[in-house]
Order: structure tokens, then sequence, then C-alpha cells
């Protein structure tokens, strides 16, 4: 990849994290300014188990976090950052425009996919 692409992908990185970062700091703020707000304990509980469900998605999103901090190391230290690991295909700037932690290109993570749904089933 030039640097060119390497610094777009970055920059999708870094408004991608931003985004998770700010949207968790909501949910925190959220979480302190509702808590013990309820005429009742239904309410109460009604809020916590929609609140536990956010929690769930936030999580996913931290991890996605630690992901992006993962890719962004490897776009700096590994000049094959952008081939398919398990070929070594280019994986395709629309691929890691969409998913830029993609580590396998279209064709190999189908193949993945694949094999993992026969492995379950």
């Amino acid at each position: 990849m030039n640097p060119r692409q390497l610094d777009h992908i970055k920059k999708i990185i870094m408004a991608t994290r931003e985004s998770l970062l700010r949207q968790l700091d909501e949910t925190k703020e959220a979480w302190a300014e509702e808590k013990g707000q309820y005429a009742d304990e239904v309410d109460q509980a009604d809020h916590e188990s929609d609140f536990a469900i956010t929690l769930r998605n936030r999580d996913r999103e931290r991890r996605l976090i630690l992901k992006l901090d993962k890719t962004l190391t490897r776009i700096e230290n590994d000049p094959d950052f952008g081939y398919c690991d398990r070929c070594g295909d280019e994986i395709g700037m629309r691929r890691l425009e969409a998913r830029p932690t993609a580590e396998l290109c279209i064709n190999c993570k189908a193949k993945a996919e694949i094999h993992e749904r026969q492995q379950k089933g």
C-alpha cells in the first residue's frame, strides 16, 4: 500500500475510534445521571435490563477499540499491512475502508467462515 492509502485508512480508524470513545463516555455519563431516578423498583429493573444490553454493546465496542489500536500499530510497524495474512494477496481498499481491522482478503475470509461453519455443524 502506498503512503496515501495508509494515511486514508489511519484516518478512518481514528474517526471510528473517537466515535466509539465518545459513545463510551456518553454511556458512563447517562448511567451516573439516571441512577436512582425511578419511581419504583419495576421501572428501575426495566432500566437496568436495558442498560445491561447497552453495556454488552459497549463492551463489544471497547474490544473493537483495542483491535483498532492494534491495527494502527500494524500500519506503523508492518510493511505487509494491507496484504492477506493467509494468501499474501492485497486485501483491497474497499474492504479495508469498510473493515480496517481485516487481516484476510475477502476470498480467504469467506473460506475461513465456510470452514468454521462446517466445524460447528
